[in-house]
């Protein structure tokens, strides 16, 4: 086990961590490829962490792109137990303002076929992700928003889209008939691959605009958008740092025991080859 507990990933706007100090970078292979870019290790508020830009250097993969196994097994060789992400959402609804965070606890999928699970090949295994977020870790980030000043909101359901492009109005209408709170890109595939992996996830989702539905969403610009990204990475930033001081926990929630009663697969038909590339995942299980 290493000393680096703690996961972030950094989403639009927020590709650095500027308190972060004593940092290398850190290249990680993985048996599914390159993740995203180099992790970033360094020590924030006391606490050794690693950083992933979700989109990498100068952000160059749009969302169906991104190698979302890759990113989170980096996370795991590592010795990542917890992992804050940082995302841009847009809001469904009017209570969720633009600068507003949300830290929501539902996840519902309108992806296309992403690839979000370790298993396969010979490995068969379905985790429990009827609570998709770590109720912990989310507790934390919460009030480490409002310890920041943000005005941040509890619970609430994330829409993931397909993208790159944005909703339909039609769409957009439907997901607000739905009770749908928030919409975004990413964060259904690391929560999914996070829980295989046993570890703690929890989302900090930053609102940049109204989704089309809204009256006045032909006024908003993009530099109007680009602003509360900057404004957003900034209250980011600070919220990813004060949750930082208040972790590690005693895990006794369910991600830290995903797997336990999970894997459907003998022992004895598993291909070895599989043992060994998901090691780091199923090695406590599968001796």
């Amino acid at each position: 086990m290493t000393d680096i507990r703690i996961g972030i990933i950094g989403g639009s706007g927020l590709y650095d961590m500027a308190e972060l100090t004593d940092r290398e970078e850190r290249r990680v292979s993985t048996p599914f490829g390159d993740p995203s870019g180099p992790y970033v290790i360094g020590t924030l508020r006391g606490r050794r962490v690693a950083f992933l830009a979700r989109h990498g250097a100068g952000h160059r993969y749009i969302p169906t792109e991104l190698n979302y196994r890759a990113n989170i097994f980096g996370f795991k060789t590592l010795g990542v137990e917890f992992i804050l992400s940082a995302s841009a959402v847009g809001s469904l609804q009017e209570r969720y303002v633009p600068q507003h965070l949300v830290i929501p606890d539902q996840f519902f999928d309108r992806t296309k076929g992403r690839v979000s699970t370790f298993f396969g090949n010979g490995l068969v295994a379905h985790v429990a992700f009827a609570h998709p977020v770590c109720r912990r870790l989310g507790e934390v980030a919460y009030e480490a928003c409002r310890t920041a000043g943000a005005t941040v909101h509890r619970g609430g359901t994330y829409v993931c889209m397909e993208g790159p492009q944005f909703s339909t109005l039609a769409e957009s209408k439907l997901y607000r008939s739905w009770g749908m709170d928030v919409i975004g890109m990413t964060n259904l595939q690391e929560a999914k691959l996070a829980r295989e992996a046993e570890i703690c996830y929890a989302t900090i989702a930053l609102v940049t605009d109204y989704d089309c539905w809204h009256p006045e969403h032909d006024s908003v610009t993009v530099d109007m958008i680009v602003a509360n990204l900057v404004a957003n990475a900034r209250t980011a930033q600070q919220v990813i740092a004060e949750s930082v001081a208040h972790l590690p926990f005693e895990r006794t929630c369910e991600c830290a025991d995903a797997l336990a009663h999970a894997i459907i697969t003998r022992p004895e038909a598993v291909p070895e080859q599989v043992k060994r590339d998901l090691a780091p995942i199923v090695g406590r299980y599968l001796r």
